[in-house]
C-alpha cells in the first residue's frame, strides 16, 4: 500500500518542476509518461523528502526527475515524468 500511495502522490511534481521557469498564464500541461522504481522498502507515513528537477524543456514537452530518500538518508525510489506543456488557445 506504502508503494502504491507514494507512486499516486509522486506524479503531482515532476512535470511542475519542468514547467515553473517557462510558466505564464494561459498555459496548459499534461502527463505523457510517469515512470517510478522502488529501490527499498519505504513508509508514506514516515518523514521523505522529494528532490526534483528539470534538466530538460522544449519542443512543447519537459522532463522532470525525482529521488525518493527516507529519514536515514537512503534513496527509496526514483521518478520520472514527461509532459505536454503548452500555451493554450487565445480566443
Amino acid at each position: 500500500m506504502h508503494r502504491a500511495i507514494l507512486a499516486y502522490a509522486s506524479d503531482l511534481g515532476p512535470l511542475a518542476t519542468a514547467i515553473r521557469p517557462h510558466w505564464q498564464p494561459g498555459m496548459q500541461n499534461a502527463s505523457i509518461d510517469h515512470s517510478i522504481w522502488f529501490h527499498d522498502d519505504l513508509r508514506v507515513d514516515d518523514w521523505l523528502l522529494y528532490c526534483l528537477e528539470s534538466p530538460w524543456a522544449g519542443a512543447a514537452r519537459g522532463l522532470g526527475i525525482g529521488r525518493v530518500y527516507d529519514r536515514s538518508g537512503r534513496l527509496v525510489a526514483s521518478v520520472a515524468q514527461e509532459g505536454l506543456m503548452r500555451l493554450g488557445r487565445q480566443d
